[in-house]
């Protein structure tokens, strides 16, 4: 191996790190270009070029000539059919500076996979290709990269050789590109003409395009400033873990997210507004006088206040946001569709929420046109502008003035997936003449009244597994031993508090969410409430279930089997859904998702309703609900 390449794969030390990706349409040559500046910045072994080469015959689409998209498109499917379908990352660096470089697929349906790539990228490189001009995917992916935060592009035009070279041509696909981008709000767009194949202006200039007088693309991915945009702003240390290894010594560890901090300035957290002093800043080599961002530090503060992980510190004159509610734009990002309503996990920088919900959908964005159109729900790869409720205050800045405080995802609280990555836009201020009404007489107080202690008692099961028959049971003879109840139907509250409310995923999620909410004002009332739901999801019987004090919420599952429940067919549903009659229809054509550990099991087919329901009471007894 030369020199050379030994110093091009050495480790750099001291220097900055840009980080890019590589995006356009399919076939625009984006992985080519990435092998390229691999190959000619001496960053490929010997035996990995023996490789390549040997790839190039079997899965390469240039002839005899070596095919540099091999050393990026590593997945098999993705050399198969020459496209490229995960986000495959790659570093490499030169004298000046390092790199980590996204290669993100071109293909509409791997939306999220190039968002997840532009995510923490600082510059774009857009490829188009000489031959086709500006596309739709081109405008997709400029439009993403926008909303994502990138402010610096690069318009590669890319297989300049098969026009060749003419002028003309890169001309009039700049000017239809910076015509499309003058709205999307980017700070600098530079085109260069390329051929990633033949190395034309990626490391030297061409003399091929002597009519081009601006920088080879590595100059300018070598220069291009990046550092003083995240230095400029607020400073903002989001507290990762507190460090307290002992009774004397207190510090808060993590990374400096933007702007800068000395020893001696004031700091504010955020979350509780508490003031204090910067006493010293620790690093792993010792204290030091100032840390800025990117530095990982541990903080120590002159006073002793409360502060734990997810906390935000910031200095008093620059506060962030924090708020329970904000709106962002929302990426989704799985198979299963977003739910308004749904609780959900959200995790704001280093802040962990365990519940939060996505209150309302504001509309959803078509990627090709930038349209706004109405939706009440986002599958996956869509992207919509949308209301979110936290349990906790969060801090943060709006994703525009700083991307770093601004993201967050959302995240399955049953299946810890991260299903959705979100842009903070601005927070959502409540009516500041709204707040609770203390009240003289509580709970207690009028479940004392009753002489009962109030609760909620919820049956779910499938349509026809006689939740509703059990259900009024258990209601008359809680009402023949003097406890006042209320029982609160599926199908009763359907033709009035819930009469706008069809059956689709998000509609059942409302119905149960209302129903829950009325539930609990009951349960305040001191009265025992009888709910009977067919509820199909967990999330939203966990949703009521946390509405209610511990032991308030008893939960009765009826478990008839799904052939019984067809069989019975008391209302003729289960033969319309079969025919196509009935849509969303929970056990033909909608999930239903039992319950794990309910307070009361019941087996229809093995007793009558009559027993049944002594079940529930027993259940009830001994829980200490009734005497």
């Amino acid at each position: 191996m030369d020199t050379a390449t030994m110093q091009g794969l050495g480790a750099p030390e001291n220097k900055d790190q840009l980080r890019f990706i590589t995006c356009g349409s399919v076939d625009d040559g984006k992985s080519t270009l990435i092998g390229r500046l691999l190959h000619d910045s001496k960053m490929i072994y010997e035996d990995q070029l023996q490789a390549l080469a040997r790839d190039s015959v079997k899965h390469g689409t240039t002839g005899s000539d070596i095919d540099f998209a091999l050393l990026v498109d590593g997945l098999e499917a993705e050399r198969e059919q020459g496209i490229t379908i995960d986000v495959a990352y790659r570093f490499f660096t030169t004298p000046r500076r390092s790199f980590m470089v996204a290669d993100t697929p071109g293909h509409e349906q791997y939306t999220r996979n190039m968002a997840t790539g532009a995510s923490n990228a600082q510059l774009a490189i857009i490829l188009i290709d000489a031959r086709k001009g500006v596309l739709v995917q081109t405008k997709r992916h400029s439009f993403i990269c926008s909303l994502l935060g990138i402010r610096h592009v690069v318009l590669a035009v890319n297989k300049i050789d098969l026009v060749d070279y003419r002028k003309e041509v890169f001309d009039r696909i700049v000017g239809d590109y910076v015509a499309f981008a003058s709205t999307l709000g980017f700070t600098s767009i530079v085109p260069v003409p390329i051929s990633a194949r033949y190395g034309d202006n990626i490391i030297d200039r061409s003399g091929n395009t002597e009519w081009y007088h601006g920088p080879c693309l590595l100059d300018y991915l070598e220069s291009v400033d990046i550092q003083s945009e995240v230095a400029g702003l607020p400073f903002r240390f989001p507290v990762q873990w507190v460090n307290r290894p002992n009774l004397d010594f207190r510090g808060y560890a993590g990374t400096v997210a933007s702007g800068s901090v000395a020893v001696g300035d004031d700091i504010v957290a955020a979350a509780s507004g508490r003031i204090s002093r910067v006493r010293r800043i620790v690093t792993y080599d010792g204290d030091v006088a100032s840390a800025e961002a990117g530095d990982a530090v541990t903080i120590t503060l002159e006073d002793e206040i409360d502060i734990s992980r997810g906390d935000m510190l910031a200095r008093p004159t620059e506060r962030p946001e924090v708020a329970d509610q904000f709106a962002a734009h929302v990426i989704w990002m799985d198979q299963e569709a977003l739910v308004p309503g749904r609780s959900y996990a959200i995790r704001v920088g280093t802040q962990s929420i365990p519940t939060g919900s996505i209150t309302a959908i504001k509309y959803k964005i078509d990627v090709n046109t930038r349209e706004h159109l109405a939706a009440r729900t986002l599958g996956l790869n869509e992207i919509g502008f949308c209301n979110i409720a936290t349990a906790l205050p969060a801090s943060f800045d709006a994703y525009e003035a700083n991307r770093r405080t601004g993201s967050f995802i959302i995240i399955d609280r049953y299946t810890n997936r991260t299903v959705g990555a979100g842009m903070i836009a601005f927070p959502l201020r409540r009516a500041t003449n709204i707040a609770w009404q203390p009240l003289t007489v509580g709970k207690q107080e009028r479940a004392a009244l009753k002489h009962q202690k109030p609760c909620i008692i919820w049956f779910t099961g499938l349509s026809g597994a006689g939740k509703s028959t059990i259900a009024n049971m258990v209601d008359q003879k809680l009402f023949a031993r003097s406890h006042h109840t209320m029982l609160l139907d599926g199908d009763n509250v359907r033709h009035g508090l819930n009469r706008d409310l069809g059956f689709t995923e998000a509609d059942r999620v409302e119905n149960i969410r209302r129903v829950g909410e009325v539930a609990k004002l009951m349960v305040d009332s001191g009265l025992i409430v009888i709910c009977s739901f067919i509820s199909p999801y967990k999330a939203e019987r966990d949703m009521v279930r946390n509405l209610v004090g511990d032991g308030e919420f008893i939960e009765v599952f009826v478990d008839t089997p799904i052939d019984e429940c067809v069989r019975r067919d008391p209302k003729g549903l289960y033969s319309k859904a079969k025919s196509g009659k009935i849509k969303n229809f929970t056990g033909i054509d909608a999930p239903y998702e039992p319950p794990v550990a309910p307070e009361v099991y019941l087996q229809t087919v093995e007793d009558s309703p009559e027993r049944l329901a002594e079940k529930v009471i027993d259940g009830l007894t001994t829980r200490g609900i009734i005497g």
